[in-house]
């Protein structure tokens, strides 16, 4: 599924397939269709960390990819055990407040440091994540809160219920389905267990 948003800032869904495999095949083909649509000028895709989809996004939409916040936070938290997790998630939520791109970088790299001597595969972790989870801070402040995470696509989802074919092959939500997207931005997940 990708949801976008036009110049006005009207959030849609931009398309929605259901293949095989959420390989870089599939997506490239999903996102060729999306651009010969007439899909121009995405600057930012906010997907989980699928290879597939960076692959794709790079190779179709030459923009910049976002790591989905809220998806890294769960992969650090596993990292984190049971007793840090609130303090790793505290740190980690530190370079994310910051004013801009090079306060939040230079915070991550603290952040990092800091875990290393007790946590040092979260270190190397986090050291690995920084490009794609912070690209998000280059974009205008005001923007950033709808930027860094398809939470928010994930949720309404979960809202609309339960996804079901049309007549046509379509898939279509059995309730209304609220999606957010910012300006500029192509938020891209996938769906899985849609039932037909």
């Amino acid at each position: 599924m990708a949801v976008g948003a036009n110049a006005d800032g009207r959030r849609e869904i931009l398309g929605l397939d259901v293949g095989p495999s959420e390989a870089e095949t599939f997506w490239t083909d999903f996102l060729r269709k999306l651009a010969r649509r007439g899909l121009r000028g995405v600057k930012l895709v906010v997907s989980d960390a699928q290879e597939g989809i960076k692959a794709a996004v790079s190779k179709v939409l030459c923009c910049t990819w976002q790591r989905c916040r809220v998806h890294f936070m769960r992969n650090v938290l596993a990292h984190a055990g049971r007793s840090g997790r609130r303090v790793v998630s505290a740190f980690v939520a530190t370079a994310f407040a910051q004013d801009d791109v090079v306060a939040a970088r230079d915070q991550w790299r603290r952040v990092a440091d800091q875990l290393r001597p007790k946590l040092p595969k979260l270190a190397d972790f986090l050291d690995a994540a920084e490009t794609d989870v912070l690209a998000y801070m280059g974009f205008p402040a005001a923007h950033r809160a709808k930027l860094h995470s398809t939470d928010e696509i994930d949720k309404s989802l979960a809202a609309a219920s339960v996804l079901r074919c049309s007549g046509a092959g379509d898939l279509v939500a059995k309730s209304g389905v609220r999606l957010q997207a910012p300006p500029g931005c192509l938020q891209v997940l996938p769906v899985s267990g849609a039932r037909a």
